[in-house]
């Protein structure tokens, strides 16, 4: 887990004025990651914590998540077995089968796990769906993703061509030398 920073920070914009800040601390099994989103979506507040271990390919191996919003308090577990296997609260959730990455609806810093892990070459296309789980009520859910590598711009670190089609979302990315999203155009950018 060379390279990642102690503590990263986004201010997300246009999808819903929000702050997000992550701990991250890398250790011999892998990296945990600590982090908070507070946040106002099409009026309505949010605020999330989540705590994530991943090993040292970048695989989620478990998620430990808490919302609050006006419905009240929400809590989730996410556990899995590193083979694309898992279990929420506990409870085997085989429509999540093959599944590797967790993707947090109020984060920025889950587009980087399937980047980290499948470290594609400039020109590849890499199909990384994952284990996606919203804001509001901590559902969970298989969401289909794809990243394409790009030629990297001068001074701004990897660029990836994203698509998830579900939301019809399609942009360019950009990772820092640190390799966690720098710029989710509509969504987030980083600020630490």
């Amino acid at each position: 887990m060379d390279g990642v920073p102690s503590v990263a920070a986004w201010r997300h914009i246009d999808a819903r004025e929000a702050f997000e800040v992550a701990f991250l601390s890398p250790s011999p099994s892998g990296l945990r990651i600590d982090g908070h989103t507070a946040a106002v979506e099409e009026g309505r507040p949010f605020a999330a914590r989540y705590a994530i271990q991943l090993d040292r390919g970048w695989r989620t191996i478990r998620a430990h998540l808490w919302g609050r919003s006006p419905d009240g308090p929400q809590e989730r577990r996410l556990e899995a077995d590193g083979r694309g296997g898992w279990r929420v609260d506990g409870a085997p959730a085989p429509a999540l089968d093959g599944l590797l990455d967790v993707d947090l609806e109020a984060s920025a810093l889950t587009n980087a796990f399937p980047v980290r892990r499948l470290a594609p070459a400039v020109g590849d296309a890499i199909d990384a769906p994952a284990v996606y789980v919203r804001a509001l009520d901590l559902a969970v859910e298989r969401l289909e993703q794809r990243y394409e590598r790009l030629p990297d711009a001068p001074g701004d670190g990897e660029r990836y061509a994203y698509a998830a089609p579900r939301f019809g979302t399609s942009c360019a990315l950009t990772y820092a030398p640190d390799g966690l999203v720098a710029d989710y155009p509509g969504l987030a950018e980083r600020v630490l």
